[in-house]
Order: C-alpha cells, then structure tokens, then sequence
C-alpha cells in the first residue's frame, strides 16, 4: 500500500509540473504570434510609407514637368498651320499665342470661344495648365470631349444675331454703369453680350491667355461674336489675383463686326497687334468701379489693324 501511495503521490507531483509546462508552451506560441503580427504590422506600414512617398514624389515630379522645348511648339504649330484643313490658323496667328503662353511663369489658365482645328494644339501647348473650351454647339462639345478625354469643354447658348450688332452695342454703352459694367461677376449679370450661363466655376478663375475663335459669325443670322468679346473684355477686368494682365486674341479680326466690337470693348489703346487675321490685345485688371471701357470712344470706322 505504500508503494502505491507512493506512486500516486509521485503522480499527483507530475501533473502540475505537465500542465506547467503545457502553460509555457502556449505562452510561447502566444509570444510568437504576437511577434509575428507586430513584424507583419511593421512591413506593412514601411511599405505604405514607401508607397506614399514614391507617389508623392512622382506627383511633384508630374507637376513640374518643364514646359514644351521651342523646337516642340514650333513643329507642333509648323504641322498645325500646314494642314489639309481649309479653316486652320495661319503659322503666324498660332505663333504669337504660343508665345503668349510661354509667358506664363508655371502654367496658365486658358479659354479658348470655339472648337477648332487648333483645340487639341492649344491643350499640348498648355500641358501644365489649364485649358478650357466654350463652344455653341452642345453636340460637338460633349462629341469632342468623348473622343478626347482630356479635353474640358462646355457648351454655352448664344442669343445674339451678328446683323443685331450695332443695336447690342448701344444697349451696353446705355448699362455701362449698371449691368454691363466693365468690373462685375458676369454670373449675375443681364447684360445682353454677358454670358452668364458658364460653369459658376469658371468666373472664379483668373484667366491668364484669352482666345476668340467663335462662336460662327459670317451671315447675318450667325450668332457672332459680340457677346465673347465683350464678356473676355469683362473677364480680364475683373481678375481677382494672379498676373494683373490677361492676353486677349480675336481671330477672323479681318471681319468688320469683330474688329469694331474689340475696338469697343477691348480697345484699341490696349492692342499690342494685329497681323494677318489674329489681333492681339493685353488688359489689366481694374480697380474700383470704372463707367467706361475705353479712354476713348471709337466708333465702326476704325481702322482695321495698326
């Protein structure tokens, strides 16, 4: 009897030592488990950190990417200007706004009236700006803009008639001094040559180059465009920042409609240019609240370049 007392009592002393060592063993594992969530953790937030860092990195590389060569801009407008198409732009007229937006110190904000021959040139040469087309025929917009994604372009609705322009001049010159203020948001104007019916964002932006290549304007019952001049007029006035002058281009100046409506609302004091069919103007922006676009006041029989 006592040998089997013994032999149990040497049992009841093994088996806390088992479970002791089975308690060890689990710690053990636990220990490793954590170990390796905590490793696992670590790689993952250093990889993330890596991630975000080389996207980052790339990011600001993209931004300041460096502005087309001289010899780039002029193949691009040399092939432009040397198209089958029978309404491109001459070499000369898309010289002097590739020039214009080279100015630009990092990149420029850009509006282009009208879809052209010449919209997707204008997007490459402001590849790090912003570049934005207005066009009067809703399906050729949303048209181009799926065939070129890249492309940002909005469709605005023109009430004007080209035969109505003597009459849409006076109107302005009657409001000069209420609604159809040189200095305004056109958002919430009724000036009959504001379009106010733009992207509310785009009155907030500052705009560096202006382009008027539209709307259509050579029969009577043509839009014209009085009413894109006039609201580019109000536009480079009413800058809030940035560069204090806005470039302004009218094409097609050759035709008497469009260079008598720059002459009254550009002005001929601020024309830099006019050559070939392109006329160039520079606006600064303007304080306070002026009552007068121009110093002085021209009327249909100015000349047509200087």
């Amino acid at each position: 009897m006592k040998n089997n007392q013994s032999n149990n009592t040497k049992l009841i002393l093994v088996h806390p030592y088992i479970q002791k060592q089975g308690g060890s063993s689990n710690r053990l594992w636990s220990l490793a488990f954590i170990s390796f969530l905590t490793l696992a953790f670590l790689l993952t937030l250093i990889y993330t950190r890596d991630s975000i860092s080389i996207s980052t990195t790339a990011a600001t590389v993209t931004a300041a990417s460096p502005p087309l060569s001289k010899a780039v801009v002029r193949a691009l407008a040399h092939y432009a200007s040397t198209s089958n198409s029978t309404e491109k732009m001459s070499y000369s007229d898309i010289k002097q706004i590739s020039d214009a937006l080279r100015q630009c110190s990092q990149s420029c904000n850009f509006l282009i009236f009208g879809l052209t021959h010449e919209s997707l040139l204008w997007k490459a040469l402001n590849s790090n700006g912003r570049t934005v087309f207005i066009d009067e025929n809703r399906y050729y917009a949303a048209y181009f803009e799926e065939k070129h994604p890249e492309i940002e372009a909005y469709d605005v609705h023109y009430s004007t008639r080209l035969s109505e322009m003597p009459e849409l001049i006076a109107a302005v010159k009657e409001q000069v001094r209420n609604e159809c203020r040189p200095v305004q948001n056109l958002l919430f104007s009724e000036c009959k040559l504001g379009l106010n019916d733009l992207p509310n964002q785009l009155y907030e932006l500052d705009w560096d180059v202006i382009l008027v290549d539209g709307p259509r304007g050579y029969w009577p019952e043509a839009p014209g465009r009085m009413a894109a001049i006039f609201t580019a007029a109000v536009l480079a006035r009413s800058k809030k920042g940035g560069n204090p002058k806005t470039q302004v281009f009218v094409h097609d100046f050759n035709m008497k409609e469009d260079r008598v409506t720059s002459f009254e609302f550009l002005c001929k004091e601020n024309m830099v240019k006019a050559k070939d069919m392109m006329a160039h103007f520079v606006l600064e922006r303007t304080e306070g609240n002026p009552s007068h676009f121009c110093r002085h006041s021209l009327s249909s029989s100015s000349p047509s370049s200087a």
